[in-house]
């Protein structure tokens, strides 16, 4: 298992050096989820501190994986970016650049190279933004996209379901 405080650490190191306004109210420990199910990591933010997890099974996954992973909830600590909006992207693409790492909103098992984190049954795409939805089980958005819209107002569509497992 990696020492994800460690790599936290590092990966703080390489956000300053492309002048990224990370918070600095980061608890230094990186929690590790053990039943994570269908999340690889999170960012909570309580009592004026964000606290970091990842999934035990990121965590025992590779080096590389890791980092993205912490880099992705590190992203959410800098002002604006509590959500995946612009600004968080433009951030992810600027740590993608410069090290070689494919922080995305969303991800999957296989591109992580981990096991474990149950895959989404469904996953809507909006037409415009081209922003991903993913929903674990059937719902009337699942089954009604066309009568639901994306935040930027663009139209949703099925991309991935039962039909295509």
């Amino acid at each position: 298992m990696h020492d994800c405080d460690e790599l936290l650490c590092e990966v703080m190191e390489e956000a300053r050096r492309l002048g990224i306004p990370f918070s600095s109210e980061i608890e230094s420990r990186v929690g590790i989820n053990r039943r994570a199910a269908t999340r690889f990591g999170c960012c909570k933010f309580q009592n004026g501190r964000f606290y970091i997890e990842v999934a035990e099974t990121v965590a025992q996954g590779p080096e590389k994986s890791c980092r993205e992973v912490l880099a992705h909830e590190l992203l959410h600590t800098c002002p604006g970016c509590r959500n995946h909006g612009a600004k968080w992207k433009s951030y992810a693409a600027r740590m993608n650049r410069a090290y070689g790492y494919e922080i995305q909103r969303v991800t999957t098992n296989a591109s992580l190279g981990v096991q474990g984190i149950r895959e989404p049954k469904y996953v809507l795409r909006c037409e415009r933004c081209g922003v991903e939805i993913p929903r674990f089980r059937a719902s009337a958005l699942t089954r009604h996209p066309e009568r639901y819209r994306c935040r930027c107002g663009g139209t949703l569509a099925l991309r991935i379901g039962p039909e295509d497992s």
